[in-house]
């Protein structure tokens, strides 16, 4: 049983990396047909970039790897016992909390942007 789990580690990691990939090169193909008008306007709006420049996609992760980094500091605190729990709750519950803050953020940035 425990020869089977380093095989299973392993396909989902390099089943991540393909469906990352094809998720990457599938958009960017979109994209260059939108942006070379190969495409009616109701694919536009299914296929198009559902918010605006003025929403940095880099402020989502910097969000939730920060809730991340505070969950560890906040397991920290606990006893040795609880530790992990603790940990691994704080860690969900914060980086939900930070995709939370970031829809908010967006959404007010997206409206700043549209008037």
């Amino acid at each position: 049983m425990h020869a089977i789990i380093p095989v299973f580690i392993v396909g989902i990691v390099f089943g991540s990396i393909l469906l990352f990939t094809k998720h990457l090169t599938d958009s960017r193909v979109k994209n260059k047909l939108i942006e070379k008008g190969l495409v009616d306007e109701n694919v536009k709006y299914l296929y198009g970039n559902r918010y605006d420049s003025a929403v940095p996609s880099a402020l989502k992760w910097g969000i939730v790897l920060t809730g991340i980094g505070l969950a560890f500091l906040v397991g920290h605190l606990f006893p040795e016992e609880l530790k992990e729990e603790i940990t691994i709750a704080a860690m969900f519950l914060l980086a939900g909390l930070g995709l939370i803050i970031y829809y908010l953020i967006s959404k007010h940035l997206s409206n700043q942007a549209k008037d």
